[in-house]
Order: structure tokens, then C-alpha cells, then sequence
């Protein structure tokens, strides 16, 4: 079982509320760190000092927060109206069990009984409007006096290991939390390593515009978990990314052209070890990197990403190899990175 994943995954940090998962992952870090700070975003931004044999500055971001749930106003019935906090497909939704604010109160995302529908609703996906989230409150009173509009609130699922393969909450985007994490742990880089643990991502990539900023790197890399379209469908079509093929590269996506001298650098460092690696197909999608690379002047920037099923679901699933090649592939990388300013 691989603790690091699950403690990070079972934490709850809708975004604009990381706090529970900031300080978890500060507790985790702070030994293995020269310095680190929470700026006035919420991002935890971390420094170790490198062997002094190169002068680059050198950023890899990963985002804490996760999709969720916001309460919106509680209803006669003492249930709760909601809306989504980052990109939900209402069809995840019905039925599932949520906690709900700081003290996790448990919930279930209710509607119309399928009894109850009638003509064309039978063949409708049931929207966010029509849903609540019922704590067992008797009354408008009683729901208000176990939560509050503002709360947040996030799916109730447990991470578990099937084989090669990990399911659980949330690894979008604490995969790359936790290798971010293995990385402060490992040696000494030969340039300056700074690690930004970013807030608000799933809201249009808020957090890391500030980490940047402040920090004006030479290199950054984002860390993420990106969607897996490898499973049959109907023209059959090639997958964007696959599972167990290994981590995944970005080319291009809608915010971001990936640096073309780090493309290549992380190609051949994984030809050279024979760490299996993919090309994440051009075009829709984003990660911070499109923030990364537009602050402080300009940054050159690459996007590694662990494939996921299901992401922005209760239960997503990594494979186990694909995790752990992503760490080796970034730590090699970085630490063979032979870098020009300004070349």
C-alpha cells in the first residue's frame, strides 16, 4: 500500500479551502527543506539548496486543490441546494456519499426517486439543480445547525490498490503532490530547487500565477494527472494517453506550447534509462504550466503528467508503474538538465 497516496488522496482540499491538505503536506516536507512559506494565496512554497554546480533556479508545481461542492442554501426540508466548485459532470453526482464542511459531516447527493419520473425524464441526466445534498437534517433550522451556506463539501471515497492499478479521490492532483513530496526527500539537485504546492488550479490556474511570480524561475515543470481516453469506444479511435504506457509529455494544449528544448531533453533522458514514456495528444486541457510560464517575464516550461481514468470522479484510477516512472523520469531529468539562461 502506498501510505503517500493514500493520506494525500483521502484529505480533503476543494479549492479556495487546501488548508487540511497544506498542512499535511508541510508536515511531511518541512525536514526535508531549507525554508518554506504559505504565501497570501494559500500556496506552500518550499526551497532546498542545491550542491552550488549549477546556477539555475528551478520550480516544479503541483496543485493541492480538488473538484467539489459548495453549499448554497438550505431548503425547507433540510436539505442543502449546491453548486460545483471546479469542472463536474453532473452524471457523477446522484447517489454518492459526500462529507461536508471542516467537520466532514456525511452526506448523499439525493433527487427525484426514478419511480417518480415520468415520460422523457427517464432518458434525461438529472442536473445539479434538481439534486440536494441530504445530511438527515429535520428542517431548514436543524440542516443550518450542522452546516452553513459556503461550506464545501467533496466526495467520501477510500483509496484503494487493485494490482498495478490505485483508485481513489482526488489523485488530480495529488499524484503530483506526492511525487512532488519524493522529490524534496531525495538528494540535493546541483541548482536551486524550489517546490510550490498551488492553490485553486481547477479555477483557471490562480495559484500558481503567484508562486511564479514570486519566485522567477529559469525552468519550471508542472506536475499533474491528466485524462486517460483508453478504453474501447466507437470509431475506435487512437487513446490520448494511455495506462501503463507511462507518464505523459505535453506538446501542446489550449493555454500552453510546451518548451521544445525540455520536450526534447526528457524524451532522450527517458530513451537513455528505458522508462517508458508518451506524447500526450495536442490540444484541449491545460495545466499550470500556462500560468507558469506567462509570470515573472517568462518562464520555459514542461508538463509531465500521470494518465488517469475518470478524473473529476469519486474514484479515479492510476496505474502504480506509471507513478512511480514519472517520479524517476523528473528526478533524472532535472538532475541531468543542462540548462543556458536566456539560450
Amino acid at each position: 500500500m502506498n501510505t503517500l497516496l493514500q493520506q494525500l488522496t483521502e484529505a480533503v482540499g476543494v479549492s479556495g479551502d487546501e488548508k487540511e491538505v497544506r498542512l499535511l503536506i508541510r508536515d511531511l516536507i518541512q525536514e526535508h527543506v531549507d525554508s518554506w512559506h504559505v504565501d497570501p494565496m494559500g500556496n506552500l512554497i518550499a526551497h532546498k539548496k542545491g550542491t552550488g554546480a549549477s546556477p539555475l533556479k528551478v520550480l516544479v508545481d503541483a496543485h493541492m486543490d480538488e473538484i467539489g461542492l459548495i453549499l448554497i442554501e438550505a431548503d425547507s426540508y433540510g436539505t442543502f441546494r449546491f453548486e460545483g466548485v471546479g469542472g463536474l459532470d453532473d452524471r457523477v453526482l446522484l447517489g454518492k456519499v459526500v462529507q461536508v464542511g471542516p467537520k466532514k459531516l456525511p452526506g448523499v447527493i439525493g433527487a427525484r426517486p426514478v419511480h417518480l419520473l415520468k415520460g422523457g425524464q427517464y432518458t434525461k441526466v438529472v442536473e445539479r439543480d434538481s439534486m440536494r445534498i441530504d445530511i438527515g437534517a429535520s428542517s431548514k433550522d436543524n440542516a443550518l445547525g450542522k452546516a452553513k451556506p459556503g461550506e464545501r463539501a467533496t466526495f467520501l471515497s477510500t483509496y484503494e490498490e487493485w494490482g498495478d492499478v490505485a483508485v481513489g479521490k482526488a489523485f488530480d492532483d495529488r499524484a503530483g503532490c506526492a511525487i512532488l513530496i519524493e522529490l524534496l526527500r531525495g538528494e540535493r539537485f546541483p541548482f536551486d530547487f524550489y517546490a510550490s504546492f498551488t492553490v485553486q488550479e481547477e479555477l483557471g490556474l490562480r495559484g500558481a500565477i503567484t508562486a511564479s511570480a514570486a519566485i522567477q524561475p529559469d525552468v519550471a515543470i508542472a506536475l499533474d494527472c491528466t485524462p486517460a481516453y483508453d478504453l474501447p469506444n466507437k470509431n475506435d479511435e487512437s487513446p490520448n494517453v494511455r495506462l501503463g504506457a507511462g507518464p505523459a509529455l505535453y506538446v501542446m494544449d489550449s493555454g500552453t506550447i510546451q518548451d521544445p528544448r525540455l520536450v526534447r531533453h526528457f524524451l532522450k533522458t527517458a530513451e537513455a534509462h528505458d522508462i517508458p514514456v508518451q506524447i500526450r495528444r495536442p490540444g484541449a486541457g491545460g495545466t499550470n504550466a500556462g500560468s507558469l510560464q506567462r509570470a515573472a517575464g517568462g518562464t520555459a516550461v514542461l508538463s509531465v503528467s500521470v494518465p488517469g481514468r475518470y478524473l473529476h470522479s469519486p474514484h479515479t484510477m492510476i496505474n502504480l508503474q506509471d507513478f512511480a516512472h514519472t517520479r524517476q523520469l523528473v528526478d533524472t531529468a532535472l538532475r541531468e538538465l543542462v540548462w543556458k539562461i536566456n539560450a
